[in-house]
């Protein structure tokens, strides 16, 4: 500054350092920063008492129905209770299990999807849209195997 003396200005301060923290920070925070994803995520609060093997009774309170993805033959194999199942056995299948629980007083029984994370979402739509088309109101979907 023109015409400060050292008596207008007692201590002096060295502001560098001030200067090279400030900015060693940011390239710090800069370098931390992490992005989050948003495209692809699906988000789903899944029950955590359902999905998981528990005690057997001998009346089925659900339509199960398991999802596995055949690497051999590059396609979807469905599972209902402990036999494999075609592609053209579901919707009568999911009809006729819909009709025996109308028939024991249950017509809100629950059709669960347990999927293989390998199976597209295509094969796992096509099961819900069968359910849809027989009046399934409730379809829920299993929770994974706990790691």
């Amino acid at each position: 500054m023109a015409g400060a003396s050292d008596a207008d200005n007692p201590v002096g301060i060295n502001v560098v350092p001030m200067v090279d923290v400030i900015f060693c920070l940011c390239i710090f925070f800069m370098c931390s920063l992490k992005f989050t994803e948003l495209e692809g995520k699906f988000k789903s609060w899944l029950p955590k008492d359902k999905g998981q093997s528990g005690s057997l009774s001998t009346v089925p309170s659900e339509i199960r129905f398991a999802l596995f993805w055949d690497e051999a033959n590059n396609k979807t194999l469905f599972k209902f209770g402990t036999r494999y199942i075609k592609d053209d056995e579901l919707q009568p299948l999911i009809r006729d299990a819909k009709a025996d629980f109308e028939r024991i007083n249950k017509p809100d029984v629950p059709v669960i999807v347990d999927g293989d994370p390998r199976v597209p979402w295509e094969d796992v739509l096509k099961l819900v849209n069968m359910a849809k088309r027989e009046r399934v109101v409730n379809i829920e979907f299993a929770a994974g195997k706990k790691q």
